[in-house]
């Protein structure tokens, strides 16, 4: 099998405008997907010379390629992060993120970006009876912690949202929303650009130097001088950012879609079109795309593994969720990196002088759009820099950028999957 993305084939590409890469410009940004080019929309806006610098073409890595869940909240639980950081901070952090789906619906309202945006909420689903317990604690603490409603379902009344006897219960958030990601990412190209932002497509950065005045960005063709720096670059930091590289730790995603399911069937499978993942660990996530595919996605593997392999494991998983498309063929497989740091929480501020805002674990779509636009504003020097919960970004020891312990990681998760 070739590994072929869904969303990037069914994306029209942005029109960009074409030009040498300038001498200098007042903000450089390092990584073209939902960080940088939100930033560069917001800096152009407000009359600042920004240069976005992407080392392939927009939305290439997880920006194009991810689920296009939008989801409220981080990856560790809310109630984890209240035990963490106390009541105060915690909420505020919760109201972060819901803050960040309305400017994410915003931005596409306003721009007119044609991705398929629809509130459509989330289902969260109990892939052990043990497991319906922590969704009810879950639903209870949203509710009387944070002012946020969801819904419980037991057993007998998940059919309402899935046609599927692997689940024990499940947790409905109607605040979810869904997007085709690539579509999406290319439409914010194509604004940025139009409110003056250049966006260098093909351009890899090799170094990055402090020089007076602020920096020098030196790229294979040529070098760019900038004020200020902001590194855009999440699970794909390259080796110019050094530092950063050392802090989230790139982690594979994969996808596979079906060919087109026919409507009665879709309608049976989903019948209310909601984005679902499941209490595992090592999760699956799925939801129908807009041109009526089953979607499905998981850590299918944790060392190199070939694109025929993965697709293999993810249809065993998919068969095991849906026994009614064991007969479907799979027409795309592919994969993608989200960067988690070690506290799995984003990180955003400035580090060596540079600005930075990455390390999403896969909340990225609103979390990387809004933050973006946060740090621009910080750049810009009209904002402050978000409360997140973590003082310190720290480094991984013996980590350079190459994961190579996550297969032990992948067991020691499995085996509290297996357990639990």
């Amino acid at each position: 099998m070739i590994e072929r993305c869904l969303w990037t084939e069914t994306a029209p590409l942005p029109t960009i405008p074409r030009a040498p890469l300038p001498a200098s410009s007042d903000v450089v940004i390092i990584g073209g997907g939902y960080t940088g080019l939100s930033a560069a929309r917001t800096l152009a806006r407000r009359g600042l010379e920004v240069t976005v610098l992407e080392q392939h073409i927009v939305g290439w890595g997880a920006s194009g390629r991810n689920g296009g869940f939008i989801l409220p909240g981080y990856k560790p639980e809310m109630e984890e992060l209240e035990r963490r950081l106390g009541p105060e901070r915690a909420a505020g952090m919760f109201r972060l993120t819901l803050d960040a789906i309305e400017h994410v619906a915003a931005l596409i309202r306003d721009e007119r970006i044609d991705c398929n945006f629809v509130r459509c909420g989330a289902v969260t689903l109990a892939a052990k009876p043990g497991h319906v317990a922590a969704l009810e604690a879950s639903a209870r603490f949203l509710h009387e912690r944070l002012g946020y409603q969801t819904e419980l379902l037991g057993r007998t009344e998940i059919g309402r949202e899935i046609d599927s006897r692997r689940y024990h219960g499940a947790l409905v958030d109607p605040g979810a929303c869904a997007v085709h990601p690539a579509r999406y990412v290319r439409g914010m190209a194509a604004s940025a650009a139009r409110n003056g932002a250049r966006i260098q497509e093909n351009v890899p950065v090799l170094r990055v130097r402090r020089a007076k005045g602020g920096f020098e960005i030196i790229t294979r063709d040529a070098a760019i001088r900038a004020r200020e720096v902001l590194a855009a670059t999440n699970g794909y930091t390259p080796r110019a950012l050094s530092s950063l590289r050392r802090r989230v730790v790139p982690i594979g995603s994969y996808q596979i879609a079906t060919a087109p399911l026919s409507p009665e069937l879709a309608q049976r499978l989903v019948p209310r079109g909601r984005v679902f993942s499941d209490t595992k660990h090592l999760l699956y996530y799925f939801r129908l795309s807009p041109d009526c595919r089953m979607v499905f996605g998981g850590r299918a593997s944790f060392t190199p593994t070939g694109i025929a392999r993965i697709a293999a494991i993810l249809r065993a998983g998919m068969q095991e969720v849906f026994p009614q498309l064991s007969t479907v063929d799979i027409e795309f497989a592919w994969s993608g990196k989200v960067a988690y740091p070690l506290d799995h929480l984003p990180h955003v501020g400035r580090l060596d002088g540079v600005h930075y805002s990455m390390g999403y674990c896969g909340h990225g779509v609103a979390l990387a759009t809004y933050l973006g636009h946060r740090m621009a504003e910080v750049i810009a020097g009209d904002g402050q820099i978000p409360d997140l919960g973590s003082e310190r970004f720290r480094a991984m020891p013996f980590f350079n950028g190459f994961p190579w312990f996550l297969p032990l990681v992948g067991g020691y998760y499995r085996a509290r999957d297996w357990v639990s």
